[in-house]
C-alpha cells in the first residue's frame, strides 16, 4: 500500500469514527440539522444561517506552501500539510465587503485559500485556529484545511460568517 493510499485510509477511518462521536446525539437533544461533512458552498450576500458551518478533517501529506506556491502571504504562512484536492470549494455569487472564514478545531490546524484575486494562508488567527477575514469578490474559492505536522488528522468545523 503507498504512503498516499495509507494516508488516505487512515484519514478516513478517523473521519468515520469522528462522525460517529460527532453525530451521536445526547440522549436528551432536540433534533437539528447536522452540517455537510467536506462539503461545497454556494452563499450570496446576506446568507442563513449565518454562521454557516461544515465539518471536515484537517491534513495531509502535501506541504501548504507546495499548494499556495508561497511560503507567506499578507494573511499569514503557508503552513501545514494537506491533501492535494481541495476540503471545499466556496462559491460566492455576490461581493462581500466582509467575510470570514474561521476553522474550530481540537488541535493546531492551518487554512489556504485560492480564488479570484490570489491566494491566503493562516496558522493562528485565534489562538491555533487560523481564519481568513476581508473583503472578497464574487468567485470559486479552493479552501484545504491541513494539520501543523504531516501525518496528523483532526475533525474540525469550518465556521463563515459576514457578521463582524
Amino acid at each position: 500500500m503507498s504512503k498516499t493510499t495509507l494516508n488516505q485510509s487512515i484519514r478516513l477511518s478517523l473521519m468515520i469514527v469522528s462522525l460517529g462521536v460527532i453525530s451521536a446525539p445526547p440522549a436528551a437533544s432536540t433534533a437539528q440539522e447536522t452540517p455537510p461533512i467536506f462539503g461545497d458552498i454556494s452563499i450570496s450576500h446576506k446568507f442563513s444561517p449565518d454562521p454557516l458551518t461544515v465539518r471536515g478533517m484537517s491534513g495531509g501529506s502535501v506541504a501548504g506552501n507546495k499548494i499556495s506556491g508561497r511560503v507567506d502571504t499578507s494573511t499569514g504562512p503557508c503552513t501545514g500539510f494537506v491533501d492535494q484536492a481541495p476540503d471545499h470549494t466556496v462559491k460566492l455569487t455576490s461581493k462581500f465587503d466582509y467575510l470570514k472564514l474561521q476553522i474550530q478545531a481540537p488541535q493546531d490546524t492551518t487554512i489556504i485559500v485560492k480564488g479570484p484575486g490570489g491566494t491566503w494562508c493562516n496558522d493562528d488567527l485565534d489562538g491555533k485556529n487560523p481564519g481568513i477575514v476581508g473583503e472578497w469578490l464574487p468567485g470559486n474559492y479552493q479552501v484545504w484545511i491541513g494539520s501543523y505536522e504531516e501525518g496528523k488528522y483532526f475533525p474540525y468545523t469550518l465556521q463563515i460568517t459576514e457578521v463582524k
